[in-house]
């Protein structure tokens, strides 16, 4: 998949660019990397092109160009712009991108988006992190030094004047991704879409935040005795990062805007809206973070599309099943309470003390359950004796079947 990114920059040292790309820096300090000798290192394979430069170099040309035009002279002007065509490792092997064929659609990229700019254009084999990637470096000077056509990404007259300033805006930008997404189709080239944005969206400063952390604390990890190394790997994780898990946090439990906003506000994150748009505040922060840089996921229209998708849930979950008539059910809970509600000056089963005590009751459920079987049998007499029986009556009652069904022959 190619990835197409935007750095400006404000150094008024445009040799500077030119070193970055044909000698080795060191990827965390961007400082040159210097042989034993103390000299510069050159990169082992690159390919390089200067355009609108004539016969100067690229950082005479443009300091030429802007004391021509009075440009670029501020502390902080914006003197360059750095756009990254980054190609997929998989092209390489699977669609024969080699660093010649990259160079030439750089190139050809930088005359059709940026024309009238001087611009230096270099292709690299690979990335700093080694994944194999070819990635073409587009380094134009912010001043235009010719008249151009109105391009689509422009909105403005200035925009096509000599002498005027170059602006990267989100439109130029979603022109700029739109045209390497055809440019790969163009190609056979891996490609996804650019213009949809990501869930976490990752800037070149927070990708170098978390390698140098990530980077310092597996040193002061293996700096540790054995006997205290972690058992897993630790990881690394930058305050956007960390943001991003209690925003999504607070959203997996939230149901409305209020209760979201509170669940943050209890880990000390605030939540703004302006414009339509939110951005978090931390404690350690004076300014906000937009959800912009965050990702997709944390903007306004995801996080209502979220919440709405918890209330129903909930809302389901919390439905009641409907309830019988009141007649039905004053006749069930009442037919329930006659079969199950014993009368409390009633007969009761007696108690089998010895199968109790097999089963480990003590002597105080014994004792318990011999008054309660005295007791059984006492209202047991007295209710028989309202109908007239006498307890010798009743012993014969008992005794008779008991002897019949002892004495009978078997059938």
């Amino acid at each position: 998949m190619a990835t197409f990114k935007h750095i400006s920059s404000k150094n008024a040292d445009y040799g500077a660019a030119e070193q970055y790309l044909t000698f080795e820096h060191d990827e965390f300090t961007m400082k040159p990397t210097l042989d034993e000798n103390g000299r510069l290192m050159l990169r082992e394979d690159y390919r390089i092109a200067t355009l609108n430069c004539g016969d100067e170099d690229f950082a005479v040309a443009c300091m030429r160009s802007n004391l021509r035009y009075g440009k670029n002279q501020k502390r902080e002007d914006v003197k360059s712009h750095h756009y990254i065509i980054s190609f997929d490792p998989r092209d390489a092997v699977d669609n024969g991108l080699t660093v010649d064929r990259a160079q030439a659609l750089g190139e050809e990229f930088c005359r059709k988006q940026f024309p009238g700019h001087q611009a230096i254009v270099c292709t690299h084999p690979d990335g700093h992190n080694h994944s194999g990637n070819i990635h073409v470096h587009i380094v134009i000077n912010s001043l235009r030094i010719e008249e151009v056509p109105f391009l689509p990404y422009m909105d403005r007259p200035a925009d096509t004047r000599a002498g005027c300033k170059h602006r990267c805006t989100d439109a130029a930008m979603e022109y700029f991704k739109a045209e390497v997404m055809e440019l790969c189709h163009r190609e056979n080239l891996y490609q996804i879409d650019l213009l949809h944005g990501s869930k976490n969206r990752i800037t070149e400063r927070e990708y170098w935040a978390q390698r140098k952390g990530q980077a310092k604390l597996d040193k002061e990890v293996a700096a540790l005795p054995a006997e205290e190394q972690p058992a897993k790997p630790t990881k690394f994780e930058t305050d956007k990062e960390k943001l991003r898990q209690a925003i999504r946090t607070a959203l997996s439990s939230a149901t409305s805007y209020g209760e979201f906003a509170a669940v943050l506000l209890q880990q000390g994150v605030t939540v703004k809206e302006s414009r339509g748009r939110l951005s978090y505040l931390t404690p350690d922060r004076t300014k906000p973070i937009t959800a912009r840089k965050l990702g997709d996921d944390f903007d306004r229209a995801a996080v209502l599309a979220l919440l709405e998708q918890n209330a129903h849930r909930a809302a389901e979950q919390t439905a009641t099943v409907p309830e019988y008539p009141r007649n039905i059910r004053e006749r069930l809970q009442g037919k329930k309470a006659v079969q199950t509600t014993p009368e409390k000056d009633g007969i009761q089963r007696m108690v089998d003390r010895a199968a109790k005590r097999a089963e480990g009751k003590g002597a105080g459920y014994d004792r318990w359950a011999a008054v309660h079987n005295l007791k059984q049998m006492a209202a047991t007499v007295a209710a028989y004796g309202q109908y007239g029986y006498s307890p010798e009556e009743l012993d014969a009652a008992w005794y008779l079947p008991m002897r019949i069904y002892r004495t009978a022959p078997p059938s």
